[in-house]
């Protein structure tokens, strides 16, 4: 398989943690966000959105959007499995990953950001935006897991919650956002970063991190 990302990317960091949880090896073609790589014609021909991450697997077939890579990845490589086998459950997984990789890693990420300021928005303004989006998305997901025993967001294992929730929390560190006030979050991000899957997924362990 061959996984295109960036090392700074949480959408593929995501998938770098499926992968590693599912023993599987991959591919690493990184495509340089800040310098446009993304938007090659070579790379268009692979997404066309122009985002990454991008799974190609071994037959050649090409899956794009990270919750959908991470599901198939899943459904054809079903242990450990990243998501409960009770619907009730499954469903509270799937809306805690939803909230942070639909809802908030999306409204801070680089092209948004990048727009705002080609808007005219000073600097300070576009990190203040940024900061927010983060405050309120992980403050909702607090609450969502805020009741769970743990240790991760669901449970005593590693689900499609943790996968999004520690790239996330990377996230808003970046833009200075004081986690401190999400001790479940963090809870839940200190189980999973002390497996070696999500330690080897970290972007600073990544080839291409600058």
């Amino acid at each position: 398989m061959k996984l295109h990302g960036y090392f700074r990317s949480s959408a593929a960091y995501r998938v770098r943690i499926a992968l590693n949880l599912k023993g599987l090896a991959a591919t690493h073609l990184p495509h340089h966000l800040r310098k446009g790589e993304q938007s090659a014609p070579a790379y268009i021909a692979i997404n066309p959105q122009g985002l990454v991450p991008a799974l190609e697997n071994d037959a050649g077939a090409i899956l794009t959007q990270s919750l959908a890579i991470i599901e198939w990845l899943d459904e054809t490589h079903p242990a450990p499995a990243l998501l409960p086998k009770d619907p009730l459950w499954r469903a509270k997984v799937r809306a805690f990953a939803q909230a942070i990789a639909c809802d908030t890693h999306p409204v801070q990420n680089l092209k948004v950001l990048s727009r705002l300021r080609e808007l005219g928005l000073a600097e300070d303004k576009v990190q203040e935006w940024a900061a927010w989006v983060n405050r309120e998305g992980l403050s909702a997901c607090e609450t969502l897991v805020k009741d769970g025993a743990g240790p991760f967001c669901f449970g005593d294992a590693p689900t499609l919650a943790d996968l999004c929730l520690v790239p996330q929390l990377g996230n808003a560190r970046r833009f200075g956002v004081d986690v401190s006030a999400y001790p479940r979050l963090l809870k839940a991000e200190a189980a999973a970063k002390a497996l070696p899957a999500f330690i080897d997924a970290a972007p600073e362990r990544q080839p291409d991190a600058e």
